[in-house]
């Protein structure tokens, strides 16, 4: 995303005259997920002074602090269990926009995680991991592309040192003991990952502000990194 992201963290990005991480925050209010926990890394300061406390959207937003050098999923997620507890919380992107119904992750996953997934973009055509049933393995016929949305517990994390790794290998050796649950959303989603996206977003939006072609319902989009994610 250079060079717009030089000066500007992903998620301060903006497409339809909201920002990114604007659209998710109103998207987990408006599900009643209300405490939201954002983990900051490149330019995280500038997502700070620009969400605040997040009284203006209805939430109670904190940061976790990973320093000099992003800790990359899992020791972002790592580093911020002290403030995300004891039960499992719910992990975003902060560069996707999806109209996916949150409200329908505040339950319990079954296992260690639940991970929702989308059917393969252009950009991604192998997919990451495969759907049998209601349990995601890491190969299968019917692989799928990760959300970058999931539920996890913290228990997944058990073990774990405080540094940079990713979350990945950590849910693939839950997937091995058949503790991961998944579902297909088949909804709208997009991987907001170049300009080119980011511009195709910022059309659709417009459209829908034109009244034009609109889909049944609005895009959200956090990396609860940037609770969240892989």
């Amino acid at each position: 995303m250079r060079p717009l992201t030089d000066h500007t963290p992903k998620p301060l990005l903006s497409a339809g005259g909201r920002t990114l991480i604007e659209y998710l925050v109103h998207a987990l209010v408006k599900a009643g997920i209300a405490e939201v926990i954002i983990n900051l890394a490149h330019l995280g300061e500038k997502i700070e002074a620009a969400l605040g406390d997040g009284s203006r959207y209805g939430a109670t937003i904190r940061y976790s602090y990973e320093g000099g050098e992003a800790l990359e999923t899992g020791g972002g997620i790592l580093r911020a269990l002290p403030l995300l507890g004891e039960q499992p919380f719910l992990a975003l992107n902060g560069d996707i926009a999806t109209d996916f119904p949150f409200a329908r992750l505040r339950g319990q996953p079954v296992g260690l995680a639940h991970l929702v997934l989308v059917p393969n973009p252009q950009q991604h055509p192998l997919g990451d991991f495969a759907l049998e049933r209601d349990r995601v393995r890491e190969a299968g016929e019917n692989r799928l592309t990760f959300a970058g949305i999931g539920v996890y517990r913290p228990q997944l994390f058990a073990g774990c040192r405080a540094g940079k790794f990713a979350l990945a290998p950590l849910l693939r050796q839950a997937m091995a003991l058949g503790k991961v649950s998944g579902e297909l959303y088949g909804g709208f989603w997009m991987d907001i990952g170049t300009q080119d996206r980011l511009s195709a977003l910022d059309e659709r939006l417009s459209r829908m502000d034109r009244g034009e072609s609109a889909p049944s319902s609005s895009p959200s989009m956090l990396k609860l990194e940037e609770k969240t994610s892989c």
